[in-house]
C-alpha cells in the first residue's frame, strides 16, 4: 500500500553548510559553550541588520525576553503589558520575574497588540499609581505590529518595548528590519522558526552596553576575577558553539527561505483567496511579512475544525490560531483589556503547513483537499 508523506506545518530545512560549521566545531575541539561559530552566527546576524544591532546570541527566545525584562529593571510585583495574541513564551518570563502580565488584545489590521487598548491600559496603570515598567509587542506569524503607532504611546509614556521578533526574522516595516525597531529586540531559532538552530535564540540591541549586560547575565553574572566571583544571579543561557554552526550555515539561505514562504502564501492566495468561506491576512502599506505561517480565516469554528480534521485525516499537519494569553488557564486570574478580536480569531483560524521545504505537489495536495472540503460545507 502506497502512502503520501506527512507534510508538515513548519519544518527544519537545511541549506547544506550548516554541517561544514559543525563540523569545524568537532574537528577544532570547540565543543564548550562559546566559541567562533557563536562569534560568526553573532556577527552574521548583525550584518543583516546592516550594522543597526549588537546581538547576544542565547539558549533560546524566551531566554532573550527574559534577560530583556531583567535589562529593563523589572522586578517583582511589576506590571508588564503583554499582547495576549501570541504563544505563552512573550508572557511567561514576566512571571519568572514575580511581575504581572497585563495583557492587551490585537486589531484586525495586523493581528497584533492594539494601540487603542493599548493607551487604555497604561492610562488605568498610571491612574492607580502603577504604571507599566516594559511592553512586549509582537509580530504575530511574522506580519509585523503598528510599530509607528507603539512607539509613539512607548515615548509618550517613557515605557520600552520589548519587540518579540521570534517569528518575524526577515519581516520589516517601511524598510526597516523587524527586531530592530523596540527598545530590545528578541528572535527565535526554535525548530519551526524561518531559519533554526534545533533550538536558541537572540537578544537585539542598539546600544553595546545593554550587549554586554545581557551576555554578562547569560553567562552566570561571572565577575572579573581570577576565581568564581558572583555580586549578580545570573543564567546559564548562551547559545553552544557547536549549535550555533548550524545558524551560520542557516543565515546563509535566510533570503531565501523568506522568499520560499512568501511564495507558499501567493500560492494559497492564488487557489483560495477568491472563496467567500476563506479570508487572508494581508499586508498593511509599507509592511513587508516574511508570511513563517500562512493563516486563514474561516466563517466559523466548525467549518475551521472541518479543515482541520480533513487535512489531519490524509496526514496534513495544520493547527488553530494562537488561543489568547487573557484566555489561559495559568493566567486567567491576571488583568485584560481585550475586544473579543483575539478570540474570534482564535475560534475561527488556521495555520496551513508553510515550510520552505514543501513542493508543489504538496501545495495542490494542501489546497485541493481544502476546496474539496469546503464544497462539502
Amino acid at each position: 500500500m502506497i502512502t503520501k508523506a506527512k507534510i508538515w506545518l513548519s519544518s527544519p530545512h537545511m541549506g547544506g553548510t550548516e554541517q561544514e560549521y559543525v563540523n569545524e566545531a568537532f574537528n577544532t575541539n570547540w565543543i564548550a559553550p562559546l566559541g567562533p561559530n557563536v562569534d560568526g552566527f553573532e556577527e552574521a546576524i548583525s550584518r543583516y541588520f546592516e550594522g543597526a544591532v549588537h546581538t547576544a546570541a542565547l539558549s533560546s527566545g524566551t531566554a532573550a525576553i527574559h534577560l530583556a525584562l531583567k535589562l529593563l529593571g523589572v522586578v517583582h510585583g511589576d506590571d508588564v503589558i503583554c499582547q495576549s495574541f501570541t504563544f505563552s513564551a512573550s508572557a511567561n518570563p514576566i512571571t519568572y520575574l514575580g511581575a504581572n502580565p497585563v495583557f492587551v488584545d490585537s486589531e484586525k489590521d495586523t493581528w497584533n497588540i492594539s494601540p487603542e487598548l493599548l493607551e487604555e491600559a497604561i492610562l488605568n496603570g498610571i491612574k492607580n499609581g502603577k504604571p507599566p515598567k516594559a511592553i512586549v509587542a509582537v509580530h504575530l506569524y511574522g506580519m509585523p505590529y503598528k510599530h509607528a503607532e507603539v512607539a509613539e504611546i512607548s515615548n509618550k509614556y517613557g515605557i520600552p518595548v520589548i519587540e518579540d521578533s521570534a517569528e518575524a526574522l526577515g519581516s520589516s516595516v517601511n524598510g526597516k528590519k523587524c527586531g530592530s525597531l523596540g527598545d530590545i529586540g528578541i528572535l527565535s531559532f526554535n525548530g519551526n522558526k524561518i531559519i533554526t538552530t534545533s533550538g536558541g535564540g537572540a537578544l537585539l540591541t542598539k546600544d553595546i552596553e545593554i550587549r554586554k549586560k545581557a551576555v554578562f547575565l547569560a553567562t552566570q553574572a561571572r565577575d572579573d576575577a581570577p576565581h568564581y566571583e558572583h555580586t549578580h544571579v545570573g543564567h546559564n543561557y548562551r547559545m553552544s558553539n557547536v549549535i550555533a554552526g548550524i545558524g551560520r550555515g542557516q543565515m546563509e539561505v535566510l533570503n531565501d527561505r523568506v522568499a520560499a514562504r512568501r511564495y507558499n502564501y501567493a500560492y494559497y492566495k492564488k487557489r483560495l483567496g477568491e472563496l467567500s468561506t476563506v479570508n487572508f491576512l494581508d499586508e498593511p502599506q509599507g509592511f513587508s511579512s516574511n508570511r513563517w505561517l500562512t493563516c486563514i480565516l474561516t466563517p466559523s469554528f466548525k467549518i475551521r475544525e472541518k479543515i482541520r480534521l480533513e487535512l489531519q485525516l490524509e496526514d496534513i499537519e495544520s493547527r488553530p490560531l494562537w488561543k489568547p494569553m487573557h484566555e489561559q488557564p495559568v493566567f486567567k486570574n491576571f488583568k485584560s483589556y481585550t475586544d473579543g478580536t483575539s478570540s474570534d480569531l482564535f475560534l475561527r483560524g488556521l495555520c496551513l503547513p508553510s515550510g520552505s521545504n514543501l513542493l508543489e505537489e504538496d501545495l495542490d495536495r494542501i489546497t485541493s483537499l481544502i476546496l474539496k472540503t469546503l464544497n462539502q460545507c
